[in-house]
């Protein structure tokens, strides 16, 4: 079943991702509702979203603009509405002590990370979301971790529902089905297929990943996988929603932000769903929305719009800083180190005679046990700089020199 445990992170980023398009249908630096097709302007749309009870700040996890604009939409709510709540999907509950422990000013940076073991469960670039924690810890904004851990996940995804005691569902209820159009949604998702995670786990690197054609809808309902990873999905959703729900029900009736991918929130399904079959209808969902995105994807889905407002991005800056090093290797952990399950073509792994299989035991003369600690090394590797790793291939154990080029 590890076909479909590994369809879950970063693939919902993925899934929003369109192709470029001349029409420019959102202007840059402008709200636009979908529903009506006009403009708002932003002091309005903010007056709005700071009395609703929930809004849903939609991302693609490795896009620095989009957290840039979730950090401004929350900054600009908090100061409408400063009895506000964050909530990560980048954070599963057993870490909510240390959330606790960052919003008090309590931990260092590095110490944050390294106890909510973010290289080893989120993995993307931590520099990334620093400013949404950073704006928590500062304005004491509380941090609640939503997500449930990935174990419970493939084990759902392996077993069913059914087959996890009540005892280790992490308090899960029984989710709301998914609606005929979400089923068409998820049909078209279960579609991209990788296997392994790359070592950042970005998602311009599962946007290269080898996609399989989805299988049409009637016969996609029929297939186990597919039923299974619907299983999973939906209750991923119910997790996140079910602790929104906690968090705005337990006392005072603060704003609660969800900080979460695009597709646990698009067209109203998935988080908002669920949401409302707890007893909290009327959660705002808000996207950004890149420049050259096709405008055909603001028509809803039926009657289900795509969000409640979009705001228009530009570009990225491309002078910007480059992301952090990257092997080019989807990986997980194993006995004794870590395991390629698969190359990017052309990568730095790839060039250096890493091969599909092989697993790394140390990286710059460090054991690597986990997942984190050899993403770690890597992304502490300046360019121009080299990387000596030793690998079993087979029997037999060989040293490799992983080269990072210079900055152009």
């Amino acid at each position: 079943m590890r076909r479909i445990i590994f369809l879950f992170i970063g693939l919902f980023c993925v899934c929003a991702a369109a192709a470029q398009a001349s029409d420019v249908c959102v202007p840059t630096g402008r709200w636009l509702e979908p529903a009506s097709g006009k403009t708002v302007a932003h002091a309005e749309m903010i007056a709005r979203m700071a009395k609703r009870p929930v809004v849903l700040l939609g991302e693609t996890h490795d896009n620095k603009e989009h957290h840039s604009w979730q950090l401004h939409v929350i900054a600009a709510m908090h100061a409408q509405n400063p009895n506000m709540v964050l909530a990560f999907e980048s954070f599963p509950r057993r870490f909510q002590p240390v959330l606790d422990k960052w919003t008090r000013g309590d931990l260092t940076e590095e110490a944050f990370l390294k106890e909510v073991e973010w290289n080893d469960i989120w993995r993307f670039d931590a520099g990334l979301y620093m400013g949404l924690f950073d704006f928590a810890r500062i304005h004491r904004v509380p941090m609640v971790a939503m997500n449930i851990d990935r174990k419970l996940i493939a084990r759902i995804a392996g077993e069913g529902w059914k087959a996890i005691a009540e005892g280790e569902r992490e308090g899960l209820s029984d989710p709301a089905p998914a609606d005929e159009s979400y089923l068409d949604f998820l049909s078209t998702v279960f579609g991209m297929h990788d296997k392994g995670k790359p070592e950042s786990a970005t998602a311009s690197e599962h946007d290269k990943a080898d996609k399989i054609k989805a299988l049409p809808v009637p016969e996609m309902r029929n297939n186990p996988m597919f039923l299974r990873f619907v299983e999973s999905q939906v209750l991923w959703d119910r997790a996140m929603a079910q602790k929104i729900a906690e968090v705005r029900f337990r006392g005072g009736a603060p704003l609660v932000v969800g900080i979460v991918g695009q597709g646990h929130i698009q067209y109203g399904f998935g988080i908002p769903h669920q949401l409302a079959d707890l007893g909290l209808p009327g959660a705002a969902v808000l996207l950004p929305w890149d420049d050259g995105q096709e405008c055909s994807d603001l028509k809803p889905i039926k009657n289900h719009q795509v969000a409640d407002a979009v705001f228009g991005l530009a570009a990225p800056d491309k002078t910007r800083k480059p992301d952090r090093p990257k092997l080019g290797v989807y990986i997980e952990d194993a006995a004794g180190g870590v395991l390629i399950n698969k190359m990017v073509d052309k990568s730095i792994a790839e060039t250096s005679g890493l091969m599909k299989d092989d697993l790394i035991m140390t990286a710059a003369g460090e054991p690597v046990a986990k997942v984190g600690q050899l993403v770690e090394i890597v992304s502490r590797q300046a360019p121009g700089t080299w990387l000596p790793l030793t690998v079993k291939r087979g029997d037999e154990t060989i040293e490799i020199i992983a080269r990072f080029p210079p900055r152009q």
